[in-house]
């Protein structure tokens, strides 16, 4: 028996190749434990932002308005505090009002951009026409705000520090463009209908985390090259993985969102209670057949178009006439010569499509953003921009990515989805600001089209 519990414990206590175990140092155990930690505490922040940011897409565009707002705020908060920080030994009893002038020049850039988007929707609306007697007063009233902010800024200027002062002007000018410039749009798409405001978002969100983990659990195993000298952390292989979880899910997301109205609907309301959303649905959001442009094709070497699933080979006939016969190749005939190729997808909803463009951008673009993050971070010297977000640090941390993606969601949506942005509403609203003899001549074209058809 005492044979047996030998032979018993040498086996328990040996690793590979007979050698004994070593138990872990107190470092190692103290880093997995913090490793542990922080893993939880991120884990636990990560599903309560998901939870509010669910509840504010529930109760309605207004709120989810309010939140960009107020996330727009925070924001530029922690971008201008990066250089108040590093320089405050020369901001200190020196320059009079240097963070109000960056504050005013916020306030100047928020009304004149969202005055432009609340008039837009009004405009939209008949029932609110009534107070688009006030929109001839938001071009005055935001040169005013933009002339005295100026004026301050020039005024507070001081002789032995004017070489910081301008810097710090073009820093502020770049952090309002990087927000306010980029994020401009956003409500726009709100109220385009929030499956243009939330799919991007969850997009760039699945792109950050699966890229995460494809370079943790792949990073530097198939490709050593450095991905790029800013963030030394990132992969080849997790940017690689990262897009092709994206692409997949924007597929079958979208999907899943063209099913409910309160996603595909558009709305010219501001509402303080949800309320259900009807509309003629935009028949990118209706099931199809979709038949891809055959000069698509032309620009991807064959030998990738034959590899996509469903893709056809379509070749002319020869010898039946001026008038070319098409008809699917067949392979080894000699009168078959290859004209195009076409690729049919049934059951799909074209919306779909677009989600594809977005997967793209998402996965290839938008995490440029991130990177200017990371550089900025470097420049100064900083780990996170604030420490709001338990795990994550600030909102900046967080959303770093997400500014291109709204731009690009909001061109992508006037290009290639929505080209005309004229509605009945927005019409009347323009044939009341015409001259009588401007309103006459319009009737009399518009019963000229009308006779037309």
């Amino acid at each position: 028996s005492n044979s047996n519990s030998n032979s018993n414990s040498n086996s328990s206590n040996s690793g590979d190749g007979g050698r004994p175990r070593r138990a872990m140092g107190k470092d190692a155990v103290a880093k997995d434990e913090r490793r542990a930690s922080k893993f939880l505490i991120r884990a636990v922040s990560g599903l309560i932002l998901v939870s509010g940011f669910s509840l504010v897409l529930y109760i309605g565009h207004v709120y989810i308005c309010a939140l960009v707002a107020l996330v727009e705020i925070f924001l530029f908060r922690e971008l201008v505090k990066v250089r108040y920080n590093t320089f405050f030994h020369i901001i200190e009893d020196t320059i009079p009002m240097f963070r109000t002038t960056q504050w005013l020049w916020f306030c100047v850039a928020i009304f004149y951009t969202y005055s432009d988007f609340v008039f837009d929707v009004i405009k939209s609306n008949t029932a609110l026409h009534y107070l688009l007697i006030y929109d001839k007063l938001k071009t005055p009233l935001a040169f005013a705000l933009y002339s005295g902010t100026f004026i301050i800024t020039i005024a507070t200027m001081q002789t032995g520090h004017i070489k910081f002062q301008l810097n710090q002007l073009c820093w502020t000018i770049v952090v309002l463009c990087l927000t306010v410039g980029q994020l401009k749009y956003v409500m726009h798409n709100v109220y385009n209908g929030l499956f243009w405001f939330a799919l991007p978002l969850m997009l760039v969100i699945t792109n950050d985390c699966f890229a995460y983990i494809c370079g943790m659990l792949c990073g530097r195993k198939f490709i050593r090259r450095p991905f790029i000298a800013l963030s030394p952390n990132k992969t080849w292989e997790g940017f690689i993985g990262g897009a092709i979880f994206t692409i997949i899910m924007g597929w079958y997301l979208s999907r899943i969102m063209a099913h409910f109205t309160w996603f595909t609907c558009p709305t010219n309301q501001f509402r303080l209670l949800p309320e259900r959303l009807e509309c003629e649905l935009d028949p990118i959001f209706l099931e199809a057949s979709s038949i891809f442009n055959p000069q698509v094709f032309e620009i991807i070497p064959d030998a990738f178009v034959k590899m996509i699933p469903g893709i056809v080979d379509i070749c002319a006939v020869d010898g039946d006439g001026d008038a070319a016969v098409l008809t699917p190749c067949i392979s080894g005939e000699e009168t078959h010569t290859h004209h195009h190729f076409e690729l049919v997808l049934k059951n799909v909803f074209p919306v779909q499509i677009h989600a594809l463009g977005l997967a793209a951008f998402a996965s290839l673009v938008a995490p440029f953003g991130g990177f200017l993050a990371s550089a900025i971070k470097r420049a100064y010297g900083i780990k996170d921009f604030d420490s709001i977000i338990p795990g994550h640090g600030g909102l900046m941390d967080r959303l770093d990515c997400q500014f291109m993606m709204a731009l690009f969601t909001w061109v992508h949506y006037n290009t290639f989805v929505k080209m005309a942005t004229v509605s009945v509403p927005k019409m009347i609203y323009m044939y009341s600001l015409m001259k009588e003899s401007e309103q006459e001549e319009f009737l009399e074209r518009i019963m000229e089209l009308s006779g037309k058809k």
